[in-house]
Order: structure tokens, then sequence, then C-alpha cells
């Protein structure tokens, strides 16, 4: 089956369009001139000019004669009419045909370009752009939508590469670490080398776990949620804060009743890694205030070292980490998935996450929640929580 493209199909529709208007319009010319030409034409009861009332005819002259001869002047015409408007109809149509081309040609010009463009592009090429000029029309909006979805596309791919680069070096890290630990216990295989090489493996496994269980979590909130259902968000706040170590530092929650309608899973780990991050990143005897408000807004704030106001956006990229002193001890650091996965599950469940570094010291953190409907208003609850007791 013969492949019609869209030029020949326009050529197609351009050339109908004409021969149409074409035809309706000379048909109709000529049937008025045709009607003209018959009302103009004298019947046998109306007198002709030029005949003597009385007396005979001079030769030639006669009603008849003059009638016929009318007639066939009329037909002449119409004849000649006839011939001359279709000649000029077939060339009109051969030129429409060319003109027709030629044209479709022109306004496929972009479509080409574009499509050109959308063929030599690959991963290696992501930077190219159409930057097509002319008029703003439809196809000038076609060109910067696609340019638009080349700049999103070129971000998830420098994304995709980044966060491939730092996972693979995140994950050989502790393998290469269980590796010399091992060949050092080999080497000295006593019970209280042995006893070590033990611990200092179960320590590195449980990293190694932290980071999978990180980056499952992370792909699962950039995928989106596959089952929602109302959430108390204030409960699930005070839930969390309850189970999160704080020992050097004092936790406050202040929360009003809210419902968000997501994932409740994906929103514990949201709050959590919020409430952990503030415990972590902050100084001896400072303070960690957990606020959820009525109009569907967590707000996470702590003091501790300052943050520059620079550095804030690379918080939320994985395996991004702050050089400061942490309140919390261990013999490893995470790894740097934690507000990269809060910005995913925000992400997922709509909702806006916004942070700014406080006067004093320490982060704020906001993550608005939209579209959801809150609980009715009970009362403010405000409850400091030690370590290892239930607000």
């Amino acid at each position: 089956m013969t492949r019609r493209t869209v030029r020949a199909r326009l050529t197609i529709i351009y050339c109908g369009l004409f021969m149409a208007t074409g035809v309706i319009l000379l048909v109709t010319s000529n049937l008025v001139l045709m009607n003209t030409l018959a009302r103009r034409t004298p019947t046998a009861s109306a007198p002709l000019t030029g005949v003597p009332p009385e007396g005979t005819p001079a030769p030639g002259t006669g009603p008849m004669v003059i009638k016929q001869t009318f007639h066939a002047f009329n037909a002449s015409v119409l004849r000649d009419q006839w011939i001359t408007t279709g000649v000029i109809m077939a060339v009109l149509i051969l030129v429409s045909v060319i003109v027709s081309w030629r044209l479709a040609g022109r306004v496929l010009r972009p479509l080409h370009h574009i499509t050109a463009t959308a063929r030599r592009l690959s991963l290696s090429n992501l930077h190219e752009r159409i930057a097509l000029a002319g008029p703003a029309d439809e196809l000038r909006d076609l060109a910067d939508t696609f340019d638009g979805m080349l700049e999103r596309l070129q971000h998830a791919a420098d994304s995709q590469r980044r966060f491939v680069a730092n996972a693979s070096h995140e994950l050989r890290t502790p393998l290469a670490i269980q590796r010399t630990v091992l060949q050092l216990g080999l080497d000295d295989p006593s019970p209280e080398q042995l006893a070590r090489v033990r611990g200092q493996l179960l320590e590195i496994t449980a990293r190694s776990e932290a980071l999978i269980e990180g980056l499952l979590v992370l792909a699962q909130g950039e995928r989106g949620l596959e089952e929602v259902e109302p959430v108390a968000l204030a409960d699930l706040v005070r839930q969390v804060a309850y189970e999160t170590p704080a020992e050097a530092v004092t936790l406050s929650v202040d929360a009003e009743p809210f419902d968000v309608i997501g994932d409740e899973v994906l929103l514990a780990r949201l709050v959590g890694n919020l409430v952990h991050n503030a415990v972590r990143y902050n100084r001896p005897g400072g303070e960690v205030d957990v606020r959820v408000s009525a109009q569907g807004l967590l707000t996470v704030r702590n003091t501790g070292p300052t943050v520059p106001e620079d550095r804030i956006g690379e918080l939320f990229e994985p395996f991004r980490r702050m050089d400061r002193t942490r309140t919390r001890t261990g013999s490893f650091d995470g790894a740097g998935l934690g507000l990269s996965i809060v910005a995913a599950i925000a992400e997922a469940h709509g909702a806006t996450l916004t942070a700014h570094p406080n006067p004093g010291g320490g982060l704020e953190v906001n993550v608005r929640f939209p579209g959801t409907r809150a609980q009715p208003r009970l009362r403010q609850l405000t409850t400091t929580v030690p370590a290892g007791r239930e607000p």
C-alpha cells in the first residue's frame, strides 16, 4: 500500500477546495449568462425592432430569420464560454497543484526540522535544542514544547548518571571495607580479633542494608503512589517523635488534627527522616521543634550549626552530606539519602517542600500538603518529648 504523506494530503485538500469553489463559481457564472441571454432573446409575440409595421420586410430581415440569428448567437456565446472556462479551469487546477505542493512543503518545513532533530538526539547530545524561529504559531509552540521536554530529559539523565555513580561508590565502599576487615581478621585469627572483625562486619552490613533500603524507598517515592488512604498526620508525627532517640536534645511536638490522603508508610518515612535529621544535625542541649497546623503545614525546626543559604538545595539531592558536627555518635555516617527521600515522598503526595536556615543556626523545613480536608479542630496539643517517654 502506497504511503500518503501529510504533504500529499494537504496538496489534495488545497486542490480539492480550489476545484470545488472554482467549479461552483464558473458554473454559476455560465448559468447566469445563459439565463440573461435567454431573457434578452425576443419571443414570437414580441415586436422586432427595425422591422416596419407594414409592408414587406427586406430580404434576410424577417422575424424568423432574426430569431434564428439570436439563438445561433446565444449558442455560440455559451459554447465559447464553456470552452474558455473549461480551459481556464484546467490551467488553474494545474497551477493550484504546483502552488499547493510548494505551499504544503513550506508549511511543513519546521515540522521536518523538528523530526530531524528528534531522530538525531540521543543520551550523548540531549543538550541540543530545536530553537525554532519564526512567528508564534502552532509549530512554534510544538518546537518550544519539545525543547522543554528535552530540558527535562537532560536534567533527568544527568541526575540518573550522578545517582548511579554515587550509588556505585556508596555500595563499593562497604564491600572494600568488608574485604579489608576479613583479610586482617584472617591474618590474626585470635578470638579477640575475630570478635572485633565480627562487630565491624555487622556494622558495615547494617550500613549496606540502610543504603539499599533508602534506595528502595527513594525509588518508590519517585514512582508515585499506588494506594492512598486518609492518614492522621498529627498522630503520625507524635508516634514518630516518640520512637526517635533524642537523648542530647529536647524534642517538642505541637500538632493540630489534619488528614493527609496518601501512603501511611511513606508519610511515616518522610516525618521520620525529617525528625532524625533534625536530631542528628544538632548540638548538645539543642532543640527540635515539630509542628503540624490545621492547614496542612508540617514544620520541623532545629538548632545547630549554621547552614549556608546557597547549599540548601544540595541537601535534597541524593548522597549529599554536610560536614557538620552531629550529636548522634556512630562509627559510620549516613548515606546522604534522607532529605532526597523526603523530597521524593513529598512530590509523590503533591506537597510543597521548602527549607531555609534559622538565624541562630540550624534549619527549618516546611512541607505543605494540598488538597486534603482537616479534621474538626479539638484542641491544640503541645508536648515535650524526653528520651524514652511517650508524648
